[in-house]
């Protein structure tokens, strides 16, 4: 279908956002928001496989390139290290507000979800932003800071001592706030994660703990595992977890 561009105010200067409505069904749609990894990356007009899958399901699909994207200059692309994920999803929340104004998604069918990095923000929005989002799939994510820290390769402890100036010992405050599983307990919605066993990039123990916190407080979530890591899957393993996605999202938010 057709992308259409969406320019957005929000507090940190114009967001650009790329919706996808289906052609079945009528406007309020349910909405996906699929938030990009990296974060230094940025979604743009092309196809892509997982946008076509979720239209086909009928849902609405928002791509928002939150300040830390690339391709907006370097100050967009560095925002983010004043207060890394919260600057990112009041991004995400703005244009959320928009798509509900527009009358082009139903505020009670919202799904937050995303990779790498946005699978992160999908952890910290569903603890921070409870009262947005109706489910989220989270794969490969960031759920602590400080643990990933410890279990990590150097060039990535380096990335998140530039982020948070500074390693955990030095700026723990920063990486407390910034974590998911500081907002467990506040999460709402039913929670698909989805994580690789051996996936150095997204070390499983932050990711267990996690869990282990969202069983605590007898929050609703699924876990599906897998042997590769991120970005190496082969084809019928990304078919497996978008089927996956989808009978999880169409299970938690009715579509008509």
């Amino acid at each position: 279908v057709p992308v259409e561009d969406l320019d957005v105010e929000g507090e940190g200067g114009r967001i650009h956002a790329l919706v996808s409505r289906p052609e079945a069904g009528v406007a309020p749609y349910p909405t996906i928001f699929l938030l990009h990894g990296g974060p230094e990356m940025h979604d743009r007009d092309a196809f892509s496989p997982e946008v076509a899958a979720w239209v086909d399901a009928g849902f609405a699909v928002v791509r928002v390139n939150y300040r830390g994207s690339t391709g907006y200059g370097s100050a967009w692309r560095d925002a983010l290290r004043n207060d890394v994920g919260h600057t990112e999803l009041a991004d995400v929340a703005a244009v959320h507000r928009c798509v509900v104004e527009r009358g082009i998604s139903d505020p009670g069918r919202m799904v937050l979800a995303g990779s790498g990095w946005g699978g992160y923000l999908t952890l910290l929005g569903l603890g921070t932003q409870p009262d947005l989002w109706t489910a989220g799939i989270a794969a490969v994510p960031l759920a602590c800071h400080q643990t990933s820290y410890e279990d990590e390769a150097e060039s990535l402890r380096a990335y998140h001592r530039a982020l948070f100036c500074g390693s955990p010992d030095e700026q723990p405050e920063r990486y407390a706030a910034s974590s998911p599983i500081t907002y467990v307990d506040q999460v709402q919605s039913p929670l698909l994660i989805l994580a690789g066993e051996n996936d150095a990039r997204c070390p499983m123990r932050q990711i267990e703990k996690y869990v282990a916190k969202l069983a605590e407080h007898g929050r609703d979530h699924e876990v599906y595992t897998y042997d590769a890591a991120a970005g190496s899957l082969p084809v019928s393993e990304r078919i497996t977890q978008v089927a996956y996605q989808l009978d999880f999202a169409r299970k938690h938010v009715k579509l008509h």
